[in-house]
């Protein structure tokens, strides 16, 4: 932290976590050496050190900042963690997945709709999710690689949205997926707001 920041930390006079990241890298020595030398420099609310790759005191650290937030009205149910709809929610979960397994095979210029999301009950009275979703894509040669060599690139998104589907609805989900070609999707405002994509 150089003097700058801490100097716009003291004039500001505001309630303040200090947060050291990377504590996997280092030894514990030297990290309470470094806690000792910024607690030196300012009067810390807390200090938290975190390792954001293994997610190491990230929920202590999210304790931390609830604690000095101050008290105001609640605008959302306690247990309304969005304002998006588990459709668009849906959407996004499929579409991060594209992307991550893709990587730079295709643009970002692919949207997911989903065209079906129905909650139903089976004979064994489970709750299973039926959700039918369409990944739409600029080219036809997007389209063979989203689908994959005899579908396991669309098979492996499927499975890895369906699991974090799972997760989200806290129930069974059954997923099919398909991939359309759709040239000029980005030029329809509809859409692009609709999805709430940065293009």
């Amino acid at each position: 932290m150089t003097g700058i920041i801490l100097n716009k930390i003291k004039e500001a006079k505001k309630k303040t976590i200090l947060v050291i990241n990377k504590i996997d890298l280092v030894k514990r020595e030297t990290l309470l050496n470094l806690i000792e030398q910024y607690r030196k420099e300012y009067n810390f609310d807390a200090v938290i050190p975190i390792s954001a790759l293994k997610q190491d005191k990230i929920t202590e650290l999210v304790e931390e900042i609830e604690k000095l937030l101050p008290v105001g009205p609640a605008y959302y149910d306690i247990d309304e963690y969005t304002d998006q709809t588990m459709r668009q929610l849906a959407e996004e979960i499929i579409r991060e997945k594209a992307l991550r397994l893709l990587e730079d095979e295709v643009p970002h210029g692919l949207y997911v709709e989903v065209e079906k999301m129905k909650l139903r009950h089976t004979k064994n009275e489970l709750n299973i999710y039926d959700i039918e979703a369409t990944i739409y894509c600029l080219r036809n040669s997007h389209k063979g690689i989203i689908i994959g060599k005899n579908g396991t690139m669309l098979k492996k998104i499927g499975t890895y949205a369906r699991q974090d589907l799972e997760k989200m609805l806290e129930t069974k989900v059954n997923l099919k997926t398909w991939v359309k070609v759709n040239e000029d999707w980005q030029d329809k405002e509809n859409i692009v707001k609709n999805f709430k994509l940065n293009i």
